[in-house]
């Protein structure tokens, strides 16, 4: 099935988000306090492109298309496993996502970026802003049967690592309480 997929350069649809264990863990462990999460756009731009390339197929995001709805989609998943959101709360995370690539082009490494500012927001007030990264590599292969399906699992590890950067920021934290 993956040959066929990679011989055709047809359109694939990444995988949805899966939380990370320990990313709900770190919130659940980051003291008292309910967040809700608002609308995260993109920034069109070089190294963020929507579907992403690989090998000729693309990828697209299974939330309305966007990745900085997967970004979204992916905070509000961490939030509610941790038991912190809630959507009359005052704290409102919300952000851009400015970079966003994977690379399954190497011969037996693939890598991947992501990079999105994030903005903390209580009764219209700016509490945080900052802009948050993450490399992501995997072993790959030089064959595209084997790296395009393991470049597409990947992705939600990039996202993954991106939100673990936030959650480790004790500003951003400090911010939701």
């Amino acid at each position: 099935m993956a040959a066929v997929v990679v011989m055709t350069g047809c359109s694939v649809m990444a995988p949805q988000y899966s939380a990370s264990i320990d990313n709900v863990q770190k919130l659940k462990d980051s003291g008292d306090y309910s967040a809700k999460v608002g609308a995260f756009t993109s920034k069109p731009g070089q190294g963020n492109v929507n579907p992403i390339s690989l090998r000729g197929s693309s990828m697209n995001s299974p939330y309305q298309s966007s990745y900085a709805k997967y970004v979204e989609e992916a905070i509000k998943q961490e939030l509610s496993l941790a038991n912190k959101m809630a959507p009359n709360a005052n704290a409102e995370v919300s952000g851009t996502l400015l970079k966003n690539d994977l690379d399954s082009s190497g011969f037996s490494t693939g890598t991947g970026d992501i990079e999105a500012r994030f903005v903390v927001k209580k009764q219209g007030q700016i509490l945080y802003d900052q802009v948050k990264s993450a490399h992501h590599e995997w072993p790959s292969s030089f064959a595209g049967a084997v790296a395009i399906p393991r470049a597409i699992q990947e992705y939600p590890n990039l996202v993954q690592k991106l939100l673990a950067s936030l959650y480790a920021d004790p500003a951003f934290l400090s911010a939701l309480k």
